[in-house]
């Protein structure tokens, strides 16, 4: 059985789901939200790299806006586009065919499990389908994410983009009962990728090769533009605990979504003390970055080398 991935598409996006290809794993489909940028851009770079890349698993057109409050994305650091480059940009493709996620998870879900699912920008979709079909969504056997702090944000200082783009899904995926199993900044800034990276892509000499490569560049130039050596794998960092779950350590925790506060809305809480608290979810509270950083490299290089 296939597994399931929900996304916003941006760079970071493209490299998980290479990730997954990588471990060899089965992709029955995407359900694309709202994130990176909106959704019809959203859904223009998930036809530029399906068709950049050769892939042919089902598309499907998600969530347009988060449950309740205004529509905020991650354009103001991502550029318009949600996808920085230095160079080529995904591939002008012919617009994906309508089909809609809800319907496409449910029929996914009614098949035999095990139901994996990789999420990598707001819980929208999989909040829409625990509101409207808990029967179905209690049949997800897992939920890795991409989101959330144990710390600091980075959308604001309290909260991470994705749980601060929703923080209502967040919360309705929790009280659902969902399998969530958080990969959040902290751990995810463990494994930092930077300019040298970049050669190792670009010299893998496949069709790919130089628009992986310049795409690669101007998302680790987000930090190094800012001073750091180079840039967090946000979204390949999940994708590794999602196909290499022996290179992450997991620890139950209550987690709840703040839902109110000018600064606060979005922070996600973490409770880790059993005396405290009944446990709903799992965070990953460390890995071993060193083979996350291979894992991850060594799919780029794949990637890039068709």
């Amino acid at each position: 059985m296939g597994v399931w991935i929900d996304t916003d598409m941006g760079f970071d996006d493209i490299a998980a789901i290479l990730v997954v290809n990588h471990a060899k794993l089965d992709i029955s489909g995407i359900s694309l939200v709202f994130g990176n940028t909106p959704l019809p851009q959203v859904r223009v770079n998930a036809a530029g790299a399906a068709k950049a890349f050769s892939w042919t698993f089902p598309t499907h057109t998600g969530r347009a806006a988060p449950i309740l409050g205004s529509l905020e994305t991650a354009q103001a650091i991502l550029g318009e586009t949600g996808i920085l480059t230095t160079g080529k940009g995904l591939p002008t493709a012919a617009p994906l065919a309508e089909s809609n996620a809800f319907a496409a998870l449910c029929c996914w879900l009614e098949t035999n499990g095990p139901h994996r699912i990789l999420a990598l920008g707001p819980l929208t979709n999989l909040a829409v389908l625990a509101l409207a079909r808990p029967d179905l969504a209690a049949r997800i056997t897992e939920l890795t994410w991409m989101g959330g702090a144990v710390t600091s944000g980075n959308h604001t200082a309290s909260a991470e983009f994705n749980a601060s783009a929703d923080p209502e899904a967040l919360a309705i995926v929790l009280a659902h009962g969902l399998p969530l199993r958080m990969v959040d900044l902290d751990l995810c800034r463990k494994v930092v990728a930077g300019p040298e990276d970049v050669g190792l892509v670009r010299g893998a000499g496949g069709a790919t090769a130089t628009l992986l490569a310049d795409m690669f560049e101007g998302y680790i130039g987000i930090g190094t533009s800012r001073g750091r050596p180079g840039m967090a794998i946000y979204d390949p960092c999940a994708a590794a605990a999602f196909v290499a779950p022996d290179i992450v350590s997991f620890r139950p925790a209550r987690i709840d979504a703040e839902l109110q506060g000018k600064h606060t809305r979005g922070r996600t809480v973490v409770e880790t003390r059993a005396t405290h608290a009944t446990f709903n979810a799992e965070y990953a509270v460390d890995i071993n970055a060193e083979k996350a950083r291979a894992l991850i490299i060594g799919a780029l290089i794949d990637g890039a080398s068709r």
